[in-house]
């Protein structure tokens, strides 16, 4: 998301493409690129720039230019095809019968090009249900993709897409032909940065428009590492995320958590608990790991995580970054969820949701959701009526949909 104006961004935030259009023509003074949409340098002169949408067969700029750089207002990935043309001198007294000459075009095309996309967010989450569409955009283009994420998602990225170079935030290619940046911008109306709210289309979908393939749901590939059988446990395990960024997320049942790890218990499992924190304090809000659960939170790397999600019997988690891990690990995912609507996670068979009550203010364009009030509540904070979303959904449905998990993985043996 971008930063609030007159806040000190964060280095992850900042987007900075080449001061000057880097590809360069034969004609002296004019350069163009694709860095932040379609830049174009114009030599001074009577010419004439067009910002044509192939796709849409949609003229979208078409202006004088001299000695500028010309823009599109759009950031995100658009087919265009870029015209120069050299108009009539406005002291030629036959102007009005002579036309513009074309004297230079170029259709988007990136094959063989360098290419970078920058993720701008830090949410597990987030990066998890995106980073699929940069590979996608990479088969399609058959462009050279350079990737700039944060340290501890390029350990668990790098080995399932080994066709696209990971670099670090102060490294820039040579030549790049074109940027994009890939995030949620606020306001979520801005079309500028975003052709669609992720609001209505969804957090994956969400970056396959930007990017301009297909929405099509797609998975992460993570891969375990070697050592992974050696810190498995031998008997049937289930792994649970208990915690998460905001308290609309959590399941706020107090009996909840407790007992279905009960309930799983019974059924012969161990329950790992596999969250960061074993405690999230926010303000008023402090959420604990269930008791009963087996404590392996602290200071472990996500690989671990996905080393330990991966053999799992299945994963019990929320609308949260350990959910689309789990995904990745193609692991059965219990999803239990409130504040969002179906279709804006990826889908599992076994979500748990009830519509009874208020739910999926996420979802609602009424709402622009602030990050940062953790205990936000948009319809009814500081009533009795708080959180019921989640708070409504009971541990007898859970134990329905842990159920149908364990009878689908029976019929599959």
């Amino acid at each position: 998301m971008m930063e609030n104006k007159g806040a000190q961004p964060e280095p992850y935030m900042v987007f900075d493409p080449p001061e000057k259009p880097t590809q360069k023509t034969e004609i002296e003074g004019l350069s163009f690129d694709f860095n932040n949409g379609l830049r174009v340098s114009v030599p001074k002169g009577d010419y004439r720039v067009k910002f044509i949408d192939r796709t849409n067969h949609l003229t979208v700029y078409d202006a004088k230019a001299s000695g500028v750089m010309a823009m599109s207002s759009k950031r995100y990935f658009v087919n265009f095809r870029l015209e120069v043309w050299k108009e009539p001198s406005d002291t030629d007294k036959n102007k009005k019968k002579k036309e513009g000459k074309l004297i230079f075009s170029h259709d988007y095309n990136a094959e063989g090009k360098k290419v970078l996309m920058k993720f701008a967010g830090r949410a597990l989450g987030d990066m998890l249900a995106w980073f699929p569409y940069a590979e996608l955009f990479r088969q399609q283009h058959k462009c050279e993709l350079y990737v700039i994420v944060d340290d501890v998602y390029k350990e668990i990225l790098q080995p399932g897409y080994p066709d696209i170079h990971f670099i670090a935030d102060s490294e820039r290619p040579t030549d790049l032909y074109a940027t994009y940046y890939i995030g949620l911008f606020a306001p979520w109306d801005d079309r500028n940065s975003q052709p669609t709210d992720w609001r209505v289309v969804g957090l994956q979908a969400h970056a396959a428009y930007l990017l301009g393939v297909s929405p099509e749901e797609l998975k992460v590939r993570l891969v375990p590492s070697k050592n992974a059988k050696k810190i498995r446990p031998k008997e049937p395990y289930v792994c649970i995320a208990t915690q998460a960024t905001a308290q609309s997320k959590y399941w706020n049942n107090a009996n909840g958590w407790l007992q279905t790890i009960d309930y799983l218990k019974k059924q012969g499992y161990r329950v790992l608990c596999v969250d960061r924190d074993r405690v999230m304090e926010n303000g008023i809000y402090s959420n604990a790991i269930p008791y009963g659960c087996e404590d392996f939170t602290g200071n472990r790397s996500l690989q671990e995580r996905i080393d330990l999600i991966s053999g799992a019997e299945f994963f019990i988690g929320l609308p949260s970054g350990l959910s689309w891990l789990a995904w990745g690990c193609d692991v059965p995912v219990v999803m239990i969820v409130g504040f969002t609507l179906p279709g804006t996670e990826f889908y599992t068979p076994y979500r748990v949701q009830q519509f009874h009550t208020c739910n999926g203010c996420a979802s609602d364009q009424r709402n622009e959701h602030n990050y940062d009030d953790f205990g936000s509540c948009p319809h009814h904070r500081g009533t009795d009526r708080e959180f019921e979303c989640t708070r409504c959904i009971s541990p007898e449905y859970v134990q329905d949909v842990i159920e149908r998990v364990r009878q689908d993985l029976s019929d599959k043996k």
